[in-house]
């Protein structure tokens, strides 16, 4: 199929004429009109026909995306054979733009199906902005489909005290109720869009990349600031926890079958491809690589527990494209990666709760608010109950447990830590798991002193993906009445507001002795009022602005105005180096994303 998509004021047809194929219409069929709207012109071609259930799927998908991109508030499915010269027959031609309108109409989407086979006049209005036009290309090569094992399971709530409840009648914050909640109905997310997805692209940090693949980002200046503050921050993390730093490839074999049935154990969808002869995945996380080294060193028992930690840079899902939003969820992420090799159960038991507690440790650094969810086999959970029951105690909140009738993963158990959307959605974030089946797969052993073992392995993430850190950080503010990042991470620290050109020198000193002390400062010298530049950095999130103009010349002491508390203090610029230095002590520092003075920065996103 080929389509074209226009986003549109408006668009407005008229029926004139029939072509030898064309279907039957009413009267009232032959006009209409459609406004705020996207236009898909499509020609079903003759490949097509092969399977026009999967086009109708996937040409679904391709305009959905685009329709929620614009914010478009309705479809237009234009049959146009001029974007093609191999056309499928009207029977399927017909079928797929039935099928591709039914699905919008599931969604609620106002949908105007103009007649196929008619010569039509038609009037629109483009909207000309950079998504405006758009051309796509969808093929019938199958959808890779998923087949989870259903596996039952039990739902119980642990308290702080071991004590067990049923999780629908458990009195809890309204916050613990909604992870319950969302998890024992299995919930499905819906279509309203999370607060997060508008903040990221108005405070110029992600957007989509229209020339990639789904699920693509590309990161703005103040964007790749954060992200690589919150990647330092992991890095020194693991580094103080013990963990070797290594680095391994992105593309396995899946010739191989260690690889080919850790592959199928971890479930999510997967990107293969051909090199010459042999059948590639891209790794979704870095258990491959890290595996393989394992598996070529030779491991004394006095060598572990043998932790190492990669920053997956790119690791890869093909998530559905109904499932791609933001942040949330993308095919292409970050994720710092944490695997340890125990002696036996009782040290994997051991390091398991040593590591839940560290990486709930980032919930105060990140300003978070994490819920406990606990997974585990029925036989684990039962060798293990006390066990379980004296870590929710060390963590000190209530726990929401699963427990599995069977092992369907490569874990026998797992703890993962979620926060919440602004929708009532949990975001699972860093997690710690024991895996029982890979050191065999892997052929990962170490001596004892009298023969060699397999290790259980601890696949650990200190945060859980960066980006869904990022969404969780502005998912938890959205609700806030001034958000901002915690100053640790916000791109501009201080703004300085010169109230004319002659108070311009000043706010340079104060800026170079504020950047001497690894402060992140900025100048707006735009032309503009105070008043607007005041508003910028209100827009911009600066968790302190000062204003300085002929007052504050002969002054020791500067009016700071301070975001998050939302008032304005006196302060000398020793002070205000104070302030921020503990605010941000044992955080990691990167310099300025941009320019200096706000006149010499683009804007990104208009």
């Amino acid at each position: 199929m080929r389509l074209l998509l226009i986003h549109a004021d408006f668009l407005e047809f008229e029926a004139k004429e029939k072509t030898s194929v064309a279907e039957d219409i009413s009267e009232s069929e032959k006009t209409g009109r459609a406004e705020e709207t996207l236009v898909a012109f499509m020609a079903i071609e003759e490949e097509d026909q092969s399977d026009p259930d999967v086009i109708v799927e996937k040409s679904f998908d391709e305009i959905n995306e685009v329709y929620e991109k614009v914010g478009a508030e309705s479809v237009v499915i234009y049959p146009y054979a001029h974007l093609s010269q191999s056309l499928a027959s009207p029977e399927i031609a017909t079928q797929v733009m039935d099928g591709i309108q039914e699905k919008f109409q599931e969604k609620n989407v106002k949908v105007l199906r103009l007649p196929f086979g008619w010569y039509k006049s038609f009037n629109l209005s483009c909207k000309g902005h950079p998504l405006s036009e758009l051309s796509r290309t969808v093929t019938s090569e199958e959808l890779e489909e998923v087949e989870e094992e259903e596996v039952q399971s039990e739902w119980i709530v642990i308290d702080e005290d071991g004590r067990e409840h049923d999780p629908y009648s458990f009195d809890s914050s309204s916050d613990f109720e909604k992870i319950i909640k969302y998890e024992l109905e299995d919930a499905v997310a819906g279509g309203e869009e999370p607060p997060h997805v508008k903040l990221m692209r108005e405070k110029e940090i992600a957007d989509y990349e229209d020339l990639s693949d789904a699920g693509n980002l590309r990161w703005y200046p103040r964007g790749k600031l954060v992200r690589d503050l919150i990647i330092d921050y992991v890095n020194a993390r693991a580094s103080d926890y013990g963990a070797m730093k290594v680095e391994t490839p992105i593309m396995y074999d899946l010739g191989d079958k260690a690889v080919s049935e850790h592959s199928e154990k971890f479930g999510e969808r997967q990107y293969r491809f051909k090199s010459g002869n042999r059948t590639m995945v891209l790794r979704f996380a870095a258990c491959f690589g890290m595996f393989s080294m394992m598996n070529d060193t030779y491991l004394d028992v006095g060598d572990l527990p043998l932790k190492m930690y990669e920053l997956s840079t790119y690791s890869f899902r093909r998530e559905q494209r109904g499932e791609i939003i933001g942040l949330r969820r993308q095919r292409t992420f970050t994720m710092p990666d944490l695997h340890t090799a125990c002696k036996d159960l009782d040290e994997a038991r051991q390091e398991f709760g040593k590591q839940v507690v560290w990486t709930l440790e980032t919930e105060e650094d990140l300003d978070l608010n994490y819920h406990v969810i606990f997974r585990a086999t029925r036989d684990f959970y039962e060798e293990n109950e006390d066990w379980i029951k004296d870590l929710v105690g060390d963590i000190g909140r209530p726990a929401l447990v699963e427990i599995l009738e069977k092992r369907k993963h490569y874990w026998a158990s797992k703890c993962d830590l979620a926060a919440l959307d602004a929708l009532g959605r949990p975001l699972e974030n860093p997690t710690v798991q024991i895996d029982v089946e890979s050191a065999e797969r892997f052929d990962i052993s170490f001596y004892d002193g009298e023969e060699e073992k397999r290790p259980p392995i601890l696949h650990t993430s200190p945060t859980g993906s960066i980006e869904r850190v990022l969404c969780a950080i502005l998912e938890s503010v959205s609700q806030e009445e001034k958000p901002q990042f915690p100053v640790w991470l916000s791109p501009t620290q201080v703004r300085l507001v010169p109230v004319g050109d002659e108070h311009e020198k000043y706010c340079i000193d104060i800026a170079d002795e504020l950047s001497s002390g690894d402060i992140r400062v900025d100048i707006d010298d735009r032309d503009k009022t105070v008043g607007k530049r005041i508003r910028r950095a209100e827009k911009d999130w600066v968790p302190y602005t000062i204003v300085f103009g002929d007052r504050e010349k002969d002054s020791e002491k500067v009016p700071v105005r301070m975001r998050k508390e939302e008032k304005e203090i006196e302060m000398s610029i020793e002070e205000l180096k104070t302030e921020i230095r503990d605010k941000t002590r044992g955080k990691p520092f990167e310099p300025l994303p941009s320019p200096r003075r706000l006149s010499k920065r683009p804007s990104f996103t208009g």
